[in-house]
Parts: C-alpha cells; sequence; structure tokens
C-alpha cells in the first residue's frame, strides 16, 4: 500500500465502531463516556481581543480538539468553546483516558504559542494577554441517544451532571476533572499509576435537583514542560521529538524558495501525488489562508498559519487537517540563505502521534513520511533551478 492508501484505510478505522454493541436496558439508557475539553478564557479573549481573527482562531482551536480524538469518540455538540464528545459502551481505562487528555492539551498548547509567536500579529498580542488554556471535564455514566433528523442528541441525569460539572469549585483554569461515575469504575493501583506526574485531589459540588457530586481533578499545568519550544516568542525550534525532516540545497535566493513554496498553485509541480489544489485566489499569500490538496484518491487540508522573514532565516508553516495517521500535523519550511544565489531548504513535518496501535504500521508510516519528503524536496529544488532559468513552462 501507498502513503495515500493507508491515509484512507487508516480514516476508515478511525471512524469505524466496535463490533460489540453497548448493552441498551429497557428504559433505552445506555453506558456511555461524557468528555467536555473547555477552552478557558474564551469569552473575555473574544470580547476584549479586538482583533478580527479571534473567531477564527476560535475555530481551529476546536478543529485541533476535535482531531486530537484518540479515543474513537463521537461528537455530540460543539457549544461555543467547549466540545462535547462520547462513547458508548465500557469505559475507556484511566492510562488511555490520561493519554488522551495529555495529547489535547499539549496539541492546543503548541498551536496557540505558534500564533503567539508572531510578533507583529495583532492576534499576538491579543493572546500574549488573554491566557486562553484547557479544562477538561470526564464523566461515565447512562445516556438515552435520540437521532433528530441529522443531528444526535444526548439525553439523561449523567448529560445534565456533565455539564454542571464545568462549573466547580476548583481555583484555576488549567485542570483534568474525574467523576466519581467514571473513577468507580477503574482501579485504584492504576489511578495512582496514571497520575505520576501531578497530584489527583478531591472535590465536591452540590447542585440543585442533582445533589452532591464528588469527583477529583489534576492540574494540567506540569504538562508545559512538554510544550516544543519557548513560552514567549523567540526563535528556537524547541523539541523535535516527534518531528521528520529533509534538508536540500536549492539553487536560488531565499526570497525566491519562498515565493515558490507559497504559491499553492505551483503544489502539483512539486509534492508527489497532488492533482490539483483549490483555494480562493483573492485570499492568496494572506496568513490564514486555507487550500485544499486533491492527491491521487483523497483529499488534504493546508492553512497558512505562521511566516517569519529575517536576515538569516524565512520560516513559513501550514497547519495539515484531515490527515488521520497523523492527527494535529504541521508542515515547516526553514530556508536559510547560503549565497546571494542559493540557499538550503529544511521541510520538517512536525506531528503529535501516529494514529495506529501497531508499532509495525507506525513504524512504516514514518517510513513512508520520510520518503515523500525526500522526494517533495528534491522535486522543489529542481523546480526552484527551472523556473529561475525559464525552463519551466
Amino acid at each position: 500500500m501507498g502513503l495515500l492508501d493507508d491515509m484512507h484505510a487508516a480514516r476508515r478505522a478511525a471512524g469505524r465502531r466496535a463490533d460489540t454493541p453497548a448493552p441498551v436496558s429497557a428504559d433505552g439508557m445506555e453506558p456511555a463516556l461524557l468528555f467536555i475539553p473547555d477552552i478557558s478564557g474564551f469569552t473575555r479573549f473574544i470580547q476584549e481581543s479586538g482583533s478580527p481573527l479571534a473567531p477564527q482562531l476560535i475555530a481551529d482551536l476546536l478543529e485541533i480538539l476535535i482531531e486530537a480524538n484518540m479515543l474513537t469518540m463521537e461528537v455530540s455538540e460543539i457549544q461555543g468553546d467547549a466540545i462535547l464528545f462520547y462513547r458508548l459502551g465500557p469505559p475507556p481505562p484511566i492510562q488511555d483516558l490520561v493519554t488522551q487528555c495529555r495529547r489535547i492539551f499539549l496539541d492546543f498548547q503548541n498551536y496557540v504559542r505558534l500564533v503567539e509567536r508572531d510578533l507583529d500579529s495583532e492576534l499576538s498580542a491579543a493572546l500574549r494577554s488573554h491566557d486562553l488554556t484547557i479544562k477538561i471535564i470526564v464523566h461515565f455514566g447512562r445516556v438515552s441517544v435520540a437521532h433528530i433528523r441529522q443531528f444526535t442528541k444526548l439525553m439523561g441525569r449523567d448529560v445534565i451532571v456533565v455539564h454542571r460539572l464545568l462549573k466547580n469549585n476548583i481555583t484555576g483554569n488549567e485542570y483534568l476533572l474525574l467523576s466519581d461515575g467514571y473513577l468507580e469504575t477503574q482501579e485504584p493501583a492504576e489511578l495512582a499509576r496514571s497520575f505520576s506526574w501531578t497530584r489527583l485531589l478531591r472535590g465536591t459540588c452540590f447542585y440543585d435537583h442533582l445533589g452532591e457530586i464528588c469527583y477529583r481533578y489534576a492540574y494540567l499545568s506540569p504538562l508545559r514542560l512538554l510544550l516544543n519550544g519557548p513560552q514567549n516568542g523567540g526563535q528556537t525550534q524547541g523539541s523535535q521529538r516527534n518531528a521528520i525532516k529533509v534538508q536540500y540545497p536549492v539553487p536560488v535566493p531565499a526570497a525566491y524558495a519562498l515565493r515558490v513554496v507559497s504559491n499553492f498553485r505551483l503544489r502539483p509541480n512539486w509534492m508527489p501525488g497532488v492533482r490539483d489544489v483549490q483555494y480562493d485566489v483573492t485570499k492568496a499569500g494572506r496568513l490564514g489562508t486555507s487550500y485544499k490538496v486533491q492527491f491521487n484518491r483523497g483529499q488534504i487540508d493546508f492553512q497558512t498559519v505562521q511566516r517569519f522573514e529575517e536576515a538569516t532565516r524565512i520560516e513559513y508553516v501550514e497547519k495539515i487537517s484531515l490527515f488521520r495517521l497523523f492527527p494535529n500535523s504541521l508542515l515547516f519550511y526553514f530556508i536559510e540563505p547560503v549565497t546571494p544565489t542559493a540557499c538550503l531548504v529544511t521541510l520538517e513535518f512536525r506531528y503529535g502521534y501516529v494514529a495506529s496501535p501497531l508499532r509495525l504500521v507506525r513504524f512504516g508510516q514514518l517510513r513512508r513520511m520520510k520518503r515523500f519528503l525526500g522526494i517533495a524536496g528534491r522535486q522543489l529544488a529542481t523546480l526552484c533551478g527551472q523556473m529561475l532559468t525559464g525552463q519551466h513552462a
């Protein structure tokens, strides 16, 4: 199988439910995990940022949360700054759940940091003065699933509980809350082992019509040590643990190489497997511009999210969506002048994780991605040289 075939197979597998249906009681209730990641600081950011790009950033961050879904959960609804996920059937093991929460937090914060780095951007200034972060609410209970036209609606007491738990007594806005409804399904020893990186504290709230709800919670702040790069700006590339990169000398000036890389129309001429690129020509060249790349039998969406131009280095970054094998991935282009007429181009693919439980499959996908980048880099270098000398039509 080629890279694209593997992508399609992984996408189909990611959306496939377990073959064993969840038990349904006589009253139509089914056991379900209820999972809400909520963007803390959302309302203040929208109201006070003053940036017309703020709503688009929030939309991007919600997309990050959806793409970070490792537990094959379904989306029930999006409520402004929060997403209600659910998964019918038995609860996931605590270690899998903690891994999911860590992935959501790291993907969210790394994307925020990427936007913050553009020091000349109005949106960057707004982010630095408004601390956007994540809190996550987890509950396990029983729900009734109603299908109303094309919508799926969850109903029942436990749906109310998980929403009420968003309002609690916890100080701070960056934490994971686990209700006793979920905790009672897990072994205490496994619980302790899964939270060796932070403290698991106890809490309780009383809600009208629901009574007392007990939970435990852990602050997510220790995970900031795992984030890529420095907190406030800076030009370091940060930790490259999950990255694949290739480098090629290109026989054109650095600025010329940037023009070729950022020209969407030219992608089929150097990126292997690309048949066509669709985008709004009136927005070409702007940060935030999205474009759809048609591969052999599928599509991947790209969005330009960063562009730095300095005397010694140019950095151009694109976010990749609808890439199920590598959720929440980014493609970096580092262009460094070597001489006035030549430069060194680095293509670096950064990813959170490979969406397969099989080590052999993950290994194979990483090798294919490395090969894909290698071909792309060589063809990019050739195309730049041809265009500069007028050999490319």
